[in-house]
């Protein structure tokens, strides 16, 4: 178990600066200071999230100011100092594929998850970066590597992108996964911009709430609302959408969040509502300290066991905790709140697992 050290004391520097300058965009606030690209990533037609400049979720809030970042950063909250380094045991080599409605989970490490199943492998906001920031030599770093070596990947066949977040949107990483796999990609409205000006050869497809894609094997995928927003710089904050995927197989629905609140819980009680229950949700857990900056956006992990019981799903693998600080809280809160949560509502363990970076977990066919 890591031990979190004591907070050092605040000092104001043009490190610490250039630190949450790089970090804005991934934490929260009014846009970073880089990356100012002004013209929109997506033009289209209003709707009841779009105004035609700018997307925004009726049932969510919009991000905190950045005298809300100052205040934040300065003020008296408590940041538990994370260890510069938290080693992983030892990294998976996923087979070539799976076979039929058993479903084998890798963690990658923070929102990184490579799922197989029937035959398809597909990774979730895939980042191998060091740092998840516009610059190399600011802004968060992983603190353990990968628990998938990249050569290691099997054949991708399909990645999805949630936002366009640093931590979630790695333009490296996509141009990698181009160059050596060329998976198709699929992401909300606006990001496929963000992807082809970095790298115009990578197989981005844009689409909306509520869109329905068919990905072969008798599967789908299904953008939903998620409590989030997105910006990769000053002046394109919410310029581009932002969505969750409802992964549709025949042996029952996969949901996977990428990041988001939860505010009264809309979004997750209408994916029961639309979908009817979940085999599987891939949920985040972490970056939620304090609650007053990150409540809006960032769920802890009581909120992520309600999410779990209103989207009506049967099991849950937790992500975004233990790889990045992003955030307050210590490195191994997440998933002691995990456990705690869980007993509190007298659910059992193995049904809602947070795994480390490297390890698997299995489900078989018959445990629909």
């Amino acid at each position: 178990m890591a031990d979190d050290k004591p907070a050092k004391p605040r000092r104001f520097s043009r490190r610490k600066l250039l630190g949450i300058l790089a970090a804005v965009p991934v934490i929260g606030g009014a846009g970073g200071a880089w990356a100012s690209r002004r013209q929109p990533y997506y033009a289209g037609p209003v709707t009841d999230h779009f105004d035609g400049t700018y997307f925004f979720d009726p049932h969510g809030s919009p991000p905190k100011a950045f005298a809300d970042l100052l205040r934040w950063q300065f003020g008296g909250d408590e940041r538990a100092r994370w260890p510069e380094s938290w080693p992983i045991e030892a990294t998976d080599t996923p087979p070539p594929r799976v076979e039929g409605d058993a479903i084998r989970l890798s963690y990658v490490g923070h929102a990184s998850v490579l799922l197989q199943t029937r035959g398809l492998n597909i990774l979730f906001d895939p980042v191998w970066s060091e740092r998840v920031s516009p610059v190399s030599f600011a802004g968060p770093r992983r603190v353990n590597k990968p628990g998938i070596a990249f050569e290691a990947l099997p054949k991708i066949d399909l990645v999805l992108v949630s936002h366009g977040h640093y931590d979630h949107l790695d333009v490296e990483t996509l141009s990698r996964l181009h160059a050596v796999h060329r998976p198709r990609v699929i992401t909300p409205l606006g990001q496929d911009a963000i992807m082809k000006a970095h790298d115009p050869a990578i197989a981005a497809e844009a689409f909306d709430w509520g869109d329905r894609i068919e990905i072969g094997s008798d599967m789908a995928v299904h953008l939903a609302p998620m409590r989030h927003w997105t910006a990769r710089g000053i002046f394109d904050r919410n310029k581009a959408l932002w969505a969750a995927f409802v992964i549709e197989t025949p042996a029952g629905h996969i949901y996977h969040i990428g990041d988001t609140g939860y505010g009264d819980g809309h979004h997750f009680r209408q994916a029961k509502a639309k979908f009817g229950g979940f085999r599987l949700a891939i949920l985040p857990i972490g970056a939620y300290e304090p609650r007053w900056f990150m409540r809006d956006q960032h769920m802890d992990p009581e909120e992520a066991v309600q999410v779990m019981i209103d989207a009506g799903a049967r099991r849950a693998l937790a992500h975004h905790w233990g790889t990045i600080q992003l955030t307050n809280e210590g490195i191994e809160a997440p998933r002691e709140g995990l456990v705690r949560a869980l007993a509190a509502r007298g659910i059992a363990p193995d049904l809602f697992r947070a795994i480390r970076p490297g390890q698997v977990w299995e489900i078989g066919a018959g445990d629909a």
